[in-house]
């Protein structure tokens, strides 16, 4: 079974940073392309970022490029979302995704 497990959100005033952690259990983590994704408040799903398996390469939404990295550690089954100069349009439930699945989210708030 396919558990992914975020955490790392929190209250962030604008401008600051957060990092968020995904484990991952229950596939070959090695194998997946992995994505994070995120839900504001009253709004749909939205992409944020894909990492290739290998961690090699990336790509992220226009909104977030140049401010958010992915990265992952093969090793430890971990996906991390790093988010610099955070805006208050960056408020959202934020969530790890494999294919169609996705974790319980980790809530980031930014706000002065």
């Amino acid at each position: 079974e396919v558990q992914l497990v975020e955490s790392g959100g929190g209250l962030v005033q604008p401008g600051g940073s957060l990092r968020l952690s995904c484990a991952a259990s229950g596939f070959t983590f090695s194998n997946y392309q992995m994505a994070w994704v995120r839900q504001a408040p009253g709004k749909g799903l939205e992409w944020v970022s894909t990492i290739n398996s290998n961690g090699y390469y990336s790509n992220y939404a226009d909104s977030v490029k140049g401010r958010f990295t992915t990265s992952r550690d093969n090793t430890k089954n971990m996906l991390y979302l790093q988010m610099n100069s955070l805006k208050p349009e960056d408020t959202a439930v934020y969530y790890c995704q494999k294919s169609d699945s996705r974790g319980q989210g980790t809530q980031v708030t930014v706000s002065s």
